[in-house]
């Protein structure tokens, strides 16, 4: 009998314990890491600032922590708390990359255990896996602050798109608009010091429940998995949904990045699409879900951060109010986006077909139950509708956008200019039962 399947009381074993995770966070961290400074060298923003300190900052938002930037841009007149930003986003690119890795080492460290696994020993060795993210964010607040100074002639502004008047196409999102105005050429030799510091304490406790929450999900949503006993509903109820709606949301990401990837193809400058799909595709993916299953957002941008939005959400949300953001008010602007809703449904009916699938038949005294064909379908779609119950609100939230931001930098004035995109979560709980 394995080690976790004897009677209570037995010695738990932790040297694999650890061992297991110490592969499991360094295996996440080394992701999350070589995404980030991935990601940004395509974007060349290490022309302006370390990578190093740029990476830490960027895996502390991706495994839910806070980063704070600060500008000190005098040169443009503006001192102390006019010169600030803040900025409420997470990299889901590096997340994603985080949590796949963290779960399959972890996953891998279960199976194991045997057929069964003592609750102490699962807690044991999720505890210590939580335990040990958490203090290695801690390392990550400590390295990830920096001061990027920023000079314009050695940018070469003139250069830029939007010094002409011209704007960006990207193929499959349309006019993103120019990055700076006409009136940039009295500032070519202009200087700004923009600094960022991530904040420790808000950075550990996200880092402690993202990871405690990216195990728990990969409990619920692995099949294979040995559970504590007296655990079998689990694994018999909870499981199927669970591990189809996981699988649907990886296939939408794969798609987004195919997606960037044909779009890359066709563009001038494919390294900042590569760069930009690999931090934030599953952003844009899984904002898209909730949108097409016709969950309301509320938002607004102002200033010239509206440029930086999509076509057609930049129409829609260059107001002076916060406007409504629907599946059908975005068609209204542009009809091809009725096609986010026949791609949203059709995924919805994919987790349907792959939890009846993955669900195993009722046992009852060692005979398995026949409960007919409509009490199958029932019981699935009970299930499913429990499990995207409780997701399309946590993608809403995840894909949760806020940018405001006081500062002159570059030749554009963002006095008052900001993004901000919330969805509306008691709807999503409710429609993602009635999709389920």
């Amino acid at each position: 009998m394995s080690v976790g399947t004897t009677k209570q009381g037995t010695r738990l074993p932790w040297g694999d314990i650890l061992l297991s995770a110490i592969a499991s966070v360094s295996w996440a961290l080394i992701g999350m890491a070589g995404t980030a400074a991935l990601g940004l060298h395509l974007l060349e923003a290490d022309t302006a600032s370390s990578l190093g300190p740029m990476t830490a900052a960027v895996v502390a938002l991706g495994a839910g922590g806070s980063v704070t930037p600060s500008g000190d841009v005098s040169a443009f007149g503006l001192t102390g708390a006019e010169a600030a930003t803040a900025i409420e986003i997470t990299p889901l690119g590096v997340s994603l990359v985080g949590a796949v890795l963290l779960s399959w080492f972890f996953l891998r460290s279960l199976r194991g255990a045997g057929v069964e696994i003592a609750r102490s020993e699962l807690l044991a060795r999720a505890g210590a896996v939580v335990a040990l993210f958490t203090a290695m964010l801690g390392g990550l607040a400590w390295a990830g602050h920096d001061v990027i100074t920023i000079d314009g002639s050695a940018l070469g502004l003139d250069d830029l798109p939007g010094g002409g008047g011209s704007g960006i196409e990207i193929p499959g999102v349309g006019d993103i608009g120019g990055l700076l105005p006409d009136q940039i050429g009295g500032l070519i030799d202009a200087k700004a010091a923009v600094g960022f510091t991530v904040d420790t304490a808000p950075t550990l406790l996200g880092g402690l429940g993202w990871s405690a929450g990216i195990l728990l999900i990969a409990l619920l949503a692995s099949r294979r998995t040995p559970l504590p006993s007296g655990w079998e509903a689990v694994h018999r109820v909870v499981r199927p949904a669970a591990s189809a709606l996981v699988t649907v949301l990886l296939v939408a990401v794969a798609a987004g990045f195919a997606a960037a990837g044909f779009a890359a193809i066709s563009d001038d400058n494919p390294k900042r699409i590569a760069g930009a799909a690999l931090l934030g595709a599953p952003n844009g993916v899984w904002l898209g879900i909730p949108i097409g299953l016709f969950v309301p957002f509320d938002g607004r941008a102002t200033g010239v951060l509206t440029n930086f939005l999509p076509d057609p959400l930049d129409d829609l949300l260059n107001s002076d109010s916060d406007q409504s953001v629907t599946l059908g008010r975005l068609a209204d602007l542009d009809g091809r986006v009725w096609l986010l809703g026949v791609a949203a449904a059709m995924m919805m009916l994919l987790a349907g077909v792959l939890t009846a699938v993955r669900t195993p038949g009722e046992v009852t005294g060692g005979v398995v139950r026949d409960p007919g064909a409509l009490g199958f379908a029932g019981r699935c779609a009970l299930r499913l509708g429990i499990a995207t119950a409780l997701t399309l609100p946590l993608l809403a939230w995840l894909t949760e956008l806020s940018v405001d931001a006081s500062l002159s930098v570059l030749g554009f004035d963002a006095f008052g200019a900001g993004i901000k995109l919330n969805g509306n979560l008691g709807m999503a709980l409710l429609l993602g039962a009635v999709w389920g």
